[in-house]
């Protein structure tokens, strides 16, 4: 795995949030192609940041970001707090053993709320793990300006076995 700088991660091994890490921004190509970076993790809060590129652009006229790149980055930003709050739940296994608990997880229902155009030269996306059952989580998510001016919302739920 490539060393990465550190960043807020509540109470895990660093082979935890290495591995968990590598499989958001690395393992899962498309989040590699969107330009998301992890930037904080918590049991039931975790947040990562996207710049504004050209190839993110959905309205050429005015440089807003494309509302499928809102819609994916809410989703797989729902996905990861899942995956830390599973990884949370199991303290009690090894780091690695952890990071196999995600082969199963996929989403299964996405709202987004499209509050405002997109329009910033960096965003937050937030997640905040509402429920985790034993099949089912549920998620609320929140794309930002940098400056944390609100652009739209989100929630999902995700099967987690």
């Amino acid at each position: 795995m490539k060393a990465v700088a550190p960043f807020p991660a509540e109470g895990f091994e660093p082979e935890f949030v290495t591995g968990l890490r590598e499989i958001f921004e690395h393992k899962i190509v498309f989040n590699s192609v969107l330009g998301l970076k992890v930037a904080t993790l918590g049991p039931d809060r975790v947040s990562a940041t996207l710049a504004m590129r050209t190839e993110l652009v959905g309205h050429y006229g005015h440089h807003r970001v494309h509302g499928g790149v809102i819609s994916a980055s809410l989703d797989t930003i729902g996905g990861l707090a899942v995956m830390v709050a599973i990884g949370a739940r199991h303290m009690e296994e090894p780091p690695l053993q952890r990071l196999q608990r995600f082969a199963k997880l996929g989403t299964i229902d996405l709202r987004v709320d499209y509050l405002r155009p997109a329009i910033a030269e960096a965003f937050q996306i937030d997640a905040q793990v509402l429920r985790l059952g034993s099949r089912v989580a549920s998620t609320r998510m929140e794309f930002r300006a940098a400056d944390g001016k609100l652009f739209s919302t989100g929630s999902a739920a995700y099967i987690v076995s």
